[in-house]
């Protein structure tokens, strides 16, 4: 595992409990920041079962279940989390603003040699790492979700990260068990900047009443083999950060990704996907069955 042994992920969201879990599992120790005691319990609990569950199906054995459990740490204060960390990995939400706070931060609290990471899908890194004073050692990791069944992680090369810095990003994300590809920094990367055209295409057909939501799903899926709709796919991934990804490529790249009208009164409305109950569908009854159980 190289230099890094310790890992700090902050923000205890989806990505971030995702993230924590394949670190945790990949052999290292792993502390999980979160401000909100809330979110850290719930994390708790989602990677508990999400193990549970990989040993049912044999994936994982019960051996290393139980080791990954035992690596994970919680932390209520990013100080707390990153101060020992060899690598810092930043989850929160997709603004800018919030990242350049947070690595700002994280250039006072962690050791001089650790390694900061951006989970961005979209923002510039070298923006990112421009606050502070270790851009060399600044790089993008842009995990999928779900980060614990997806294979895929972007090493996002910022205009002055050091080699040094990409080799050991590569080398954690081999160990989480991921297949990992390198690009030099562009706005979107190639996953993002692909997926936003397309999922943004579908709400112009949507609201063109050219096909039903349903219809779209099942004709990328079966026509051109998507394992999920883009409806889905945004619902999943949240169609707010979806929206902000787009608007930072329209401002970037231009016209052709200017958002569609109806998402963008969809996100007025609070439809956000499944973390707010409906999105493109409606899971206010998945959601009750969640909670009943």
């Amino acid at each position: 595992m190289g230099n890094i042994q310790t890992i700090a992920v902050i923000g205890a969201g989806t990505m971030g409990r995702g993230i924590a879990h394949v670190a945790a599992l990949g052999g290292y120790r792993t502390l999980l920041a979160d401000v909100l005691p809330a979110a850290l319990r719930k994390a708790e609990q989602e990677i508990r079962a999400n193990l549970e569950q990989a040993v049912e199906r044999a994936r994982v054995s019960r051996e290393d279940a139980d080791r990954a459990f035992a690596r994970l740490e919680y932390a209520g204060t990013l100080e707390e989390a990153a101060r020992e960390a060899d690598l810092v990995i930043e989850a929160v939400p997709e603004e800018m603003e919030s990242k350049i706070e947070i690595f700002t931060l994280l250039d006072r609290i962690c050791r001089p040699a650790a390694l900061l990471a951006s989970n961005t899908s979209s923002l510039s890194i070298t923006e990112i790492a421009s606050v502070t004073y270790r851009a060399k050692k600044c790089v993008g990791m842009h995990f999928f979700n779900p980060v614990h069944k997806m294979k895929l992680l972007e090493i996002v090369r910022g205009l002055e990260t050091e080699e040094e810095a990409i080799a050991s990003a590569s080398e954690v994300g081999r160990q989480m068990g991921k297949e990992v590809v390198v690009i030099r920094e562009s706005p979107g990367f190639i996953t993002s900047r692909i997926n936003a055209m397309i999922g943004n295409e579908a709400f112009y057909m949507l609201q063109e009443g050219i096909a039903s939501a349903a219809d779209i799903d099942k004709a990328l899926k079966l026509g051109l083999n998507h394992p999920m709709g883009p409806f889905e796919l945004v619902d999943l991934v949240g169609l707010d950060t979806r929206l902000h990804i787009l608007e930072y490529l329209h401002k970037s790249l231009g016209e052709k990704y200017r958002p569609a009208p109806l998402l963008v009164q969809y996100v007025k409305a609070g439809r956000l996907g499944r973390k707010s109950g409906r999105g493109v569908y409606d899971y206010h009854d998945l959601k009750a069955e969640t909670s009943a159980r």
